[in-house]
């Protein structure tokens, strides 16, 4: 089995479960294949009491028949035909009393597959643990399940007969900078930070991507293999990938496919407009989405909630639908071919501060503020329509990161990606006066902002350098936190 990587806190969480004097209810979720099930397995090292997956869209009659198969071979070896749920808890409780493990562990996977339609899966399920398990003290019982919106709805949150029961909540998170070049490395691929910080503007954190990643190759050559080539293994990853998280998938994707639409990201009402969709069946779909991490949510400085943007933030749906989706050219090195385009180098500027903005903590940990309080929102100016139309008319602007700490010091955060060592030039020198008067007028500030760089290699002295408070680099974002 392959090294297991990070997971620092989730392994401390399993400790604390098995070390417990108590029965544990684990629910573990995060996105499809973000590394759920090795987690699990690299943790017990495959040693279960009892271990079951679900089947995805199968019926009941197909799940129960495999669910007696797990039993058999886990040592119920005259497990009768199961007819319904009841009966296969039944025999799993006869199973476990006869194990001889201090702590019995059972790990039953993707369970919202098993829950078909018209199932008694969770109320069998309920009578199980507050029958059977809650008189025992020796049961650690792990749940997971990729899709994040059943296993929140009807486990975490559940207010029938699961209600209190879970003991621990795990959410796998993809892979930070410092993770992925953890992980590389031990697949026996040596990039620098700029390169790895490329790659994961293609294809995330998530474990299951990197690992498609072949060391003979260079990056645009392996983007090529992974979505350009014929039967590229990425290339049909997007029509899987939501329908296996969520139930009328349609309308998350709809939703995607319009964030997707303007990397500063959307209020609610203009996803309503665009969607057709609302009330409560939108809020369903935008948490899931964003619990799942495809989306974040950003405050807007000095704005109430009304005023939130959502942005698509997943880097693979980003990446894939702005040029695998409808490319048509054929060309199985597409990648190779255009990575040094004039396009993809405004793309690779977005696409950087959302690498950013997924990396907080670490910039915080760089500015020396991890221990202070702070408030992260966005802020951007729309010209009013009234505004005078001469030289000293406003001009729109944006500041997609302010970071305003409890020493009332407001960071406003610049991310710029470049190959090389950022010059400030008179232009952008003056934009960025223009852009921190603006933001002081219009909340009501006379000090205490500061600008804050954060490039790859830094920010070139030069005349315009002096602007800066601070900055950071790569080796900033690749820092593990402390």
């Amino acid at each position: 089995m392959d090294k297991l990587i990070g997971r620092v806190r989730e392994m401390r969480e399993l400790d604390r479960a098995c070390q417990s004097k108590r029965s544990e209810l684990v629910i573990l979720y995060g996105r499809r294949r973000v590394g759920k099930t090795f987690l699990v397995r690299s943790y017990f090292h495959d040693t279960y009491d009892f271990h079951f997956v679900g089947a995805h869209n199968k019926k009941q009659a197909v799940q129960l028949s495999n669910f007696r198969k797990a039993l058999i071979r886990y040592g119920y070896a005259d497990a009768p035909e199961l007819k319904d749920w009841t009966q296969a808890f039944d025999c799993l409780a006869e199973l476990l009393e006869k194990s001889q493990s201090a702590r019995k562990i059972v790990f039953i996977d993707e369970m919202p597959w098993i829950d078909a339609k018209q199932s008694d899966f969770l109320t069998s399920f309920e009578y199980f643990w507050n029958g059977w398990v809650a008189e025992r003290d020796d049961i650690v019982l792990v749940a997971c399940g990729s899709a994040t919106s059943w296993m929140k709805e009807k486990l975490e949150q559940n207010q029938g007969g699961l209600h209190n029961r879970k003991t621990r909540k795990i959410y796998l998170r993809p892979f930070t900078l410092h993770e992925c070049q953890e992980y590389l490395l031990n697949q026996g691929i040596d990039w620098d930070e700029y390169q790895i910080t490329q790659c994961y503007m293609v294809i995330g954190g998530v474990p299951y991507y990197l690992s498609l990643l072949r060391p003979e190759l260079s990056l645009p050559q392996n983007i090529d293999e992974l979505f350009f080539r014929r039967n590229a293994d990425l290339r049909e990853e997007f029509n899987e990938l939501y329908p296996a998280l969520f139930k009328k998938a349609d309308r998350y994707i709809a939703v995607v496919r319009f964030l997707a639409t303007n990397r500063q990201g959307f209020q609610r009402v203009d996803i309503e407009k665009a969607t057709g969709f609302s009330g409560g069946g939108l809020t369903k779909i935008l948490q899931n989405l964003e619990r799942c991490d495809f989306i974040s949510t950003y405050s807007q400085y000095g704005c109430n909630k009304k005023m939130t943007l959502y942005r698509l933030c997943d880097f693979y749906t980003i990446f894939y639908l702005k040029y695998v989706e409808n490319d048509n050219s054929r060309d199985e090195q597409f990648w190779s071919h255009h990575c040094n385009d004039r396009g993809v180098e405004s793309w690779e500027g977005f696409t950087f501060e959302q690498v950013c903005l997924a990396h907080l903590d670490q910039i915080k940990q760089g500015l020396g503020i991890s221990g202070m309080a702070t408030e992260s929102s966005a802020w951007r100016y729309v010209v009013k329509k009234n505004e005078a139309d001469d030289d000293t008319r406003k001009r729109g602007t944006q500041i997609d990161l302010v970071i305003k700490r409890a020493d009332k010091i407001i960071h406003l955060c610049e991310m710029k990606f470049a190959s090389s060592e950022y010059t400030i030039t008179a232009d952008y020198a003056e934009k960025l006066r223009y852009r921190q008067g603006l933001f002081m007028n219009e909340n009501k500030l006379k000090h205490g902002t500061v600008f804050t760089f954060v490039t790859p290699y830094g920010v070139a002295k030069g005349k315009y350098s002096s602007m800066l408070h601070s900055e950071l680099t790569l080796q900033d974002l690749f820092r593990p936190i402390d």
